[in-house]
């Protein structure tokens, strides 16, 4: 029996060496390949392994350490989060508009003036952000007069945002208490918008204007004069109580940018060779494919821009508003490109990237009280607009090299009208929880298009006093254009040293004129050799 059981034993002791060897050996051989595989690597990853040895075990060890929740977050809590998610991807698309602001004014510019464009498109909106954070934020939507705000300078002051609605909402900034997302959330949002009405002043004034004075007038602006009137309409001012809208800016930051636009412009006076022996010359674009990529990153950001607005993840807004801005691009593109076919010759791709930038600041102020046909209607004339606009301009002798006072001036004036003529009013649309009441085409009467004809107007009054003042001021002190010998070797040499295509042939200086008939189509027979 004693021999039974030590043979059992033996055979169990056999059998648990040979499966620890098999073991030993699989192991030996997987630690192998390891090894072979960290020899594999490059020396980069290789020293980097113990790095991510360490995260590995410091993230396990916090994993075990924290205490475990009690309960999740609460469902106001989770509405602000998604809110201020929204706001910041929409300040984002904002942002990223300087770039197709940049790309648009560079290429319908000359070369010679690339570098000079370009770098104020990037400055003004660093220059935007320090001004508004220093004042502007305050004057447009501190709480003060019906005029102008008179606290939340620097951001400071009381907010206990997200709370919401005058009872629960305690701070300085009362006009933005119906917005449920925290302070700086807010303020990133409206700096994007800052920024866009600066940037619209670049491309008025391009190709002959000095560096230093661009910056001072930007700072200007948007410290002092779209504050002013943004407060009027946002910031619980007098317009607002008197019943003006606007959703997102047709006129707070279109108008405002093409109004300041138009001061510099005059004032400063056309490009040399621009308007001679009664002639209008036009000077072709440098680089019509960046325009385009331009105009494309604008149409991009404007899902921004105006669904944005709603500050608030509202599915169904900010559906119907992409919606409205996205068919009023098209149809001002589309009417463009067939008014421009028909009234200079040719279908012009400035007059249709034109077209369909006119059609987004048209709808900007009416996108969320517009059915879907109204907001064609809106696109396609503003689209309309835009060509006879351009060549307006030019008759009168205000040089505008990208037609920012056309889409922006002209196009945010016909849409501020739009609520007044297109807004659907309290329809069983549920279009948006609050708006206007109907316009003129809805049954709405005379007085919504009359509020918005006068509201419009009295901003652009005061954006042409403060603006006129600036640039005066500026012209008197420093002088605001370059010397002759500067514009025609081009700005980049003169005010930058340096050059957007070094090492590539220089464009020649000549400059097609108008056939007659034709405004704005070069006849390349009738170009001189030189300036």
């Amino acid at each position: 029996m004693q021999k039974l059981t030590r043979k059992r034993n033996n055979r169990k002791s056999r059998i648990g060496n040979s499966k620890q060897l098999r073991s030993a050996t699989h192991n030996s051989s997987f630690v192998k390949q390891v090894e072979r595989g960290i020899k594999g690597l490059n020396p980069s990853l290789r020293a980097s392994l113990p790095i991510a040895g360490l995260i590995v075990l410091a993230w396990s060890y916090a994993a075990v350490a924290q205490a475990p929740a009690t309960e999740g977050p609460t469902t106001a809590e989770l509405k602000v989060a998604l809110d201020t998610l929204w706001v910041a991807i929409a300040a984002f698309l904002v942002i990223f508009m300087n770039a197709g602001f940049g790309m648009l004014e560079t290429g319908m510019c000359r070369q010679k003036n690339a570098v000079n464009i370009l770098t104020k498109n990037l400055i003004v909106f660093a220059l935007a952000t320090l001004a508004f954070w220093v004042i502007g934020f305050g004057i447009m939507f501190g709480d003060g007069t019906p005029f102008f705000g008179l606290n939340g300078f620097l951001l400071q002051g009381a907010d206990n945002s997200p709370a919401v609605g005058d009872a629960a909402y305690q701070g300085v900034f009362s006009s933005l208490s119906w917005a449920g997302v925290p302070l700086s959330a807010k303020f990133l949002f409206q700096l994007a918008f800052a920024g866009t009405a600066a940037t619209i002043v670049s491309g008025a004034v391009a190709e002959r204007i000095k560096f230093i004075d661009f910056l001072i007038f930007s700072l200007l602006l948007v410290g002092i004069a779209y504050p002013i009137t943004g407060h009027w309409i946002w910031g619980g001012g007098w317009l607002a109580d008197a019943g003006f809208w606007d959703f997102a800016g047709s006129t707070v930051v279109h108008s405002v940018g093409g109004w300041a636009a138009l001061m510099g412009a005059a004032i400063l006076g056309p490009r040399i060779g621009k308007y001679s022996d009664g002639r209008i010359n036009a000077i072709p674009p440098h680089n019509l494919s960046i325009a385009t990529l331009g105009c494309l990153i604008l149409w991009l950001g404007w899902f921004g821009f105006n669904p944005g607005s709603t500050m608030a993840a509202d599915a169904n807004a900010i559906a119907h508003i992409a919606l409205t801005t996205n068919l009023a691009a098209a149809a001002g593109g589309t009417v463009a490109c067939f008014v421009a076919w028909g009234y200079l010759g040719k279908p012009d791709l400035s007059m249709i990237i034109n077209g369909i930038l006119a059609g987004l600041v048209g709808i900007t102020a009416p996108c969320a009280w517009v059915n879907l046909g109204s907001a064609v209607i809106i696109g396609a004339i503003a689209g309309a607009l835009v060509v006879f606009s351009v060549t307006f301009f030019d008759k009168i002798r205000i040089d505008d090299p990208v037609g920012a006072l056309s889409v922006h001036l002209v196009c945010g004036l016909w849409g501020t009208l739009a609520v007044g003529l297109f807004a659907v009013g309290g329809s069983p649309d549920g279009i948006y929880a609050e708006g206007p009441n109907a316009g003129l085409f809805f049954s709405g009467g005379i007085q919504p298009l009359f509020i918005q004809l006068a509201g419009a107007l009295a901003v652009g009054g005061m954006t042409v006093l403060l603006s006129t003042i600036f640039w005066v001021a500026l012209k008197a002190t420093l002088g605001i254009r370059v010397t002759r010998e500067e514009e025609l070797e081009g700005l980049d040499i003169g005010e930058h040293g340096m050059e957007a295509y070094s090492g590539f042939a220089k464009e020649a200086e000549t400059i097609g004129y108008s056939e007659p008939g034709r405004p704005g189509i070069s006849a390349q027979e009738d170009m001189p050799t030189s300036l």
